[in-house]
């Protein structure tokens, strides 16, 4: 189901964006259309010259003795995800985003945050794009202290991928929890036309960012894949934590463990489905045996 659905995504992107033009993709270019809730899919091709082989089960990541959690990081990040921004205008956005909860995802928290820092708010006007720079501004700055809080925090270092996966997820999804009220209007921004390149971009880099974290080395069609599949994960639990009224997002959370879960023993239930085939193309009786033998080895 899930290699389907990267079938699906990620040609059509390729072909909507030219993001892929210097790497031949392992996945068939076959349907145009993309799910507007995709935005997590874009930039692979960015990412995949800094990709190393591996899988989902545990076995096969890193060993905490010889792998810090930020070897293997992407070139682009030695600067910082926040590296682009001139210095004036991240001061600006950085005070802004203290007047999104009472403002918005808007032009008046940015005059705001400029009056805050002692800029004239014509500055602004240097933003082309308004109120979507803002939200870039605040994606770029999540992941940069994703990023410092995978270099610094060594009990990550300590947990198999899954629940190293799951972790980082929710430490990122928590960063907007004090915008939850306003992220309705932020996912409203990214999804406009002239800002989705930038948001496929953003999310991408994100997933990206927590699979190398969790000792990812995935090739081919497996490397688009999990990233499909995280990406997917990430949006379904971000959407979720908008109608959730539990103390501290505790349904969104449980809901993020189930699914990383199912992602993780996605590998073992195909391997189980081929057995049991085999099982029943043999005939039941000693070939059944043997199945459920190999079941209980694994």
């Amino acid at each position: 189901m899930y290699r389907s659905a990267a079938r699906r995504l990620l040609p059509a992107l390729c072909r909507r964006t030219g993001h892929f033009r210097r790497q031949v993709s392992p996945v068939g270019c076959s349907a145009p259309i993309i799910p507007p809730a995709a935005f997590f899919v874009t930039a692979a091709s960015e990412n995949a010259r800094n990709h190393k082989p591996n899988s989902f089960e545990s076995g096969n990541h890193p060993s905490s003795s010889s792998t810090s959690l930020g070897e293997g990081r992407n070139p682009r990040f030695t600067g910082g995800a926040k590296a682009h921004w001139q210095e004036e205008q991240a001061s600006v956005l950085q005070a802004s985003l203290r007047h999104v909860i009472r403002l918005g995802w808007s032009d008046a928290a940015m005059i705001a945050g400029a009056k805050e820092v002692g800029v004239s708010p014509s500055i602004v006007g240097s933003f082309p794009r308004k109120e979507a720079e803002l939200v870039e501004f605040f994606m770029d700055d999540c992941l940069q202290k994703l990023i410092d809080i995978i270099d610094m925090k060594e009990d990550l270092k300590t947990l198999i991928p899954s629940h190293r996966v799951a972790k980082l997820v929710r430490i990122r999804l928590e960063m907007q929890a004090p915008y939850i009220s306003k992220w309705p209007q932020a996912l409203s921004i990214q999804a406009q036309p002239s800002n989705v390149s930038t948001s496929f971009k953003q999310r991408a880099m994100l997933v990206d960012e927590i699979w190398h974290a969790a000792g990812d080395e995935a090739t081919d069609t497996d490397w688009y894949v999990k990233r499909t599949i995280l990406g997917g994960i990430y949006s379904a639990a971000e959407l979720y934590m908008l109608t959730d009224a539990s103390p501290d997002f505790q349904d969104t959370w449980e809901f993020l463990d189930e699914r990383i879960r199912d992602a993780f023993n996605l590998k073992k239930t195909v391997q189980e489905a081929k057995y049991l085939a085999e099982a029943v193309g043999a005939g039941m009786g000693g070939s059944a045996q043997e199945f459920v033998k190999k079941l209980f080895q694994r």
